[in-house]
């Protein structure tokens, strides 16, 4: 991977893979920027759009920045797709835009031949009160501010293997803003964060343990899970993603002996707009989760900052 370029002012660059770029403006202010598109992962095209841009906007609040402008990439079939699915796209991403706070300033489109959204996003954030992925601290308690199983859900919806009440729920679990997560993480001495996307859960962890020069212990028992994943983790609906998660932190990951295959590939998960993972003092830990649940979120914690296994995970 290349290294950041030498800036002073570039706060977070490319070396920590961190979840976005943070560059010094003055002594109060520091620009947080992001940039996140993917392909359509629901049929409804409105919700699609919610999702896409909650995905992109999560970066920022991850770092501990405020979304201030926003802007459309868009890749879509112009002559094979009614233009009123790009309509709702456009307009499901603008309700989560305003819902943000953030302002959408512009964008670009090309025709392509499959659709693809995302949004470029530009925050801001204190330069002293960033939170990288990099600065968990032993003892830190890690928790979760979403639930998992993601990946496996909208594998589901794509076999026609899912109700329609957990489609619901997985659509809306996706669509949430991170926002309530990190003003109460905003409240709090707050050592790391980081999003859960594509990488899952122990991918993101990892990031955290690297970055740091810690090891990190997740309780399996601990972590929140969307209805049904387990049962369709049974049922070998599991994406190829989160296989690749698997094979790849197969050498960075012990796993206590009573961890089954099945639950490590649900650990594993890739997901698409995820929960915060917070590395928060274990003293401020109890405080911070239970604020997070007055928030209405489905939050948890789930591991430990250790001194022990720099560099890589334990679960048990």
């Amino acid at each position: 991977m290349p290294r950041s370029v030498e800036d002073p002012n570039l706060l977070v660059g490319l070396d920590t893979s961190d979840d976005a770029g943070v560059y010094k403006i003055n002594e109060e202010t520091a620009l947080v920027q992001t940039l996140d598109y993917f392909t359509p992962i629901v049929d409804d095209p409105y919700m699609f759009g919610q999702i896409a841009a909650a995905n992109a906007l999560s970066d920022v609040y991850a770092m501990g920045g405020k979304p201030i402008t926003v802007m459309n990439i868009v890749g879509f079939p112009i002559s094979t797709l009614d233009k009123s699915v790009l309509a709702d796209i456009l307009s499901g991403a603008s309700d989560k835009v305003r819902e943000s706070g953030a302002v959408l300033v512009g964008g670009h489109s090309i025709d392509d031949q499959e659709p693809k959204f995302g949004l470029s996003v530009t925050g801001v954030v204190h330069p002293d009160r960033i939170r990288s992925n990099a600065a968990a601290q032993p003892g830190d308690k890690l928790i979760l501010t979403k639930p998992i199983g993601v990946g496996i859900l909208t594998t589901a919806i794509k076999n026609d293997k899912l109700p329609q009440k957990n489609i619901e729920e997985v659509m809306e679990t996706m669509a949430a803003l991170n926002k309530d997560a990190a003003e109460v993480m905003d409240s709090f001495p707050v050592n790391a964060c980081t999003d859960v996307t594509g990488f899952g859960l122990l991918g993101h962890a990892l990031e955290i343990a690297e970055g740091s020069k810690n090891g990190i212990t997740i309780e399996k028992d601990s972590v929140p899970l969307l209805h049904m994943t387990k049962e369709l983790a049974h049922q070998n609906i599991i994406p190829g993603g989160s296989r690749k998660n698997h094979k790849w932190l197969s050498d960075r990951v012990d796993y206590d002996e009573s961890i089954s295959e099945i639950d490590q590939l649900i650990l594993c998960d890739a997901i698409t707009s995820g929960g915060l993972l917070i590395s928060v003092p274990e003293e401020h830990a109890e405080a911070l989760n239970n604020e997070l649940k007055n928030r209405n979120l489905n939050s948890a914690i789930v591991g430990t900052v250790t001194a022990e296994r720099p560099g890589k995970l334990f679960v048990k």
